[in-house]
């Protein structure tokens, strides 16, 4: 027995927001100054260092759970199911259901029971959860339900990454440049094979010094009430970490696989900014004694353009590629990628996938 991905599906936000965007905001720095420099100079910079353009932001009636049922539709659609063939509806977020000009979350029923319900889904013992385990969420609900289905329990799981990150980013820091919104889903299979699918998977938590790397936290603009919670990030500190901890913890996947990095054809990493991943596969081609990645197109990015989503990258950038709708990517049968996620914990985790 085997586990698979059957199908994919993906919902990006048609609102394109520019760089420009953000020339008319007011920015803060931690101390609650305001920055004397002005917003151009400031997005200016930020594009230069980043490397991002543009994101996706949500409508202004959508929540993370509507997008999330979107994607779900699509992967459902290209695994040619049913919704009722389900066993389990499972959502990764980390801040549930935000309302246009809010920053509370919603987080009862689950995202995942919202989902459920939406899909029109009848079956008892098809089980609706949430996860929350920062950025690499949805890789952690997929190693989940690897295990659920590994051991007899059903035959398919839906399996989301939604955020809206627009919603929870603090209008007056200039890390809110690096979110955009968006959901991708997956379909996992179990059937009798030993050709492909899921061959290993580790996660890590690092939960001492690391623990408030990413937090909730007040606005840097101190006119802002001091009740309302933002997503903060010490961005130094998470850079260092993931530069460190995430190239280790896939030589350590590789190793406990008994698998090369020679012989895997693509690096699908979480994104929080282009800079970040080139720096994680540079490291990681040291840690191998490489100087050139082993296969070309090694890296595939799209926080340029859709922005850090959170727990739908991974999902999303895995669908944009199966449909070739990325190019120049393409996965063929055979060939083996590495998936790895960083985030809020803090929290690591990797999977080795082989494309039936």
């Amino acid at each position: 027995m085997a586990v698979f991905i059957k199908g994919t599906g993906s919902y990006i936000p048609q609102k394109v927001v520019s760089n420009a965007f953000f020339h008319k905001a007011t920015f803060y720095n931690e101390k609650g100054q305001r920055i004397e420099k002005s917003s151009e100079q400031i997005v200016e910079k930020f594009g230069d260092i980043t490397g991002i353009r543009t994101r996706r932001y949500v409508e202004k009636d959508q929540v993370a759970s509507d997008i999330a049922f979107l994607a779900a539709q699509k992967a459902i659609v290209h695994a040619g199911i049913n919704p009722e063939d389900l066993d389990y509806v499972v959502v990764a977020h980390n801040f549930g259901d935000i309302q246009e000009g809010s920053v509370q979350g919603e987080q009862v029923p689950s995202l995942a029971a919202r989902v459920k319900h939406h899909l029109g889904i009848q079956k008892r013992t098809c089980i609706a959860y949430d996860i929350v385990f920062g950025c690499p969420g949805w890789l952690e609900a997929t190693i989940q339900c690897i295990h659920f289905l590994e051991n007899g329990r059903g035959r398919y799981a839906l399996v989301i990454g939604a955020e809206t990150l627009s919603r929870i980013a603090d209008p007056h820091d200039r890390d809110r440049m690096l979110y955009g919104d968006g959901a991708g889903a997956t379909i996992l299979e179990k059937k009798a094979s030993s050709q492909g699918g899921f061959l290993h998977t580790i996660s890590l938590s690092d939960t001492q010094q690391e623990i408030h790397y990413l937090k909730m936290a007040p606005s840097y603009n101190p006119q802002v009430p001091q009740q309302e919670r933002y997503l903060k990030m010490q961005g130094r500190k998470v850079y260092e970490y993931a530069l460190k901890k995430v190239p280790e913890a896939i030589a350590t996947l590789l190793k406990e696989a008994g698998e090369s990095l020679q012989n895997i054809k693509m690096l699908l990493l979480h994104q929080a900014n282009p800079r970040m991943n080139h720096a994680i596969v540079q490291r990681l081609l040291r840690l191998f004694q490489l100087k050139e990645p082993p296969y070309p197109h090694f890296a595939p990015t799209t926080v340029d353009f859709l922005g850090n989503t959170s727990v739908a990258t991974i999902p999303t950038l895995l669908d944009l590629i199966l449909k070739k709708e990325l190019p120049p990517y393409e996965l063929r049968s055979g060939d083996k990628i590495i998936m790895a996620s960083v985030g809020a914990g803090m929290n690591i985790n990797a999977a080795l996938y082989q494309m039936p």
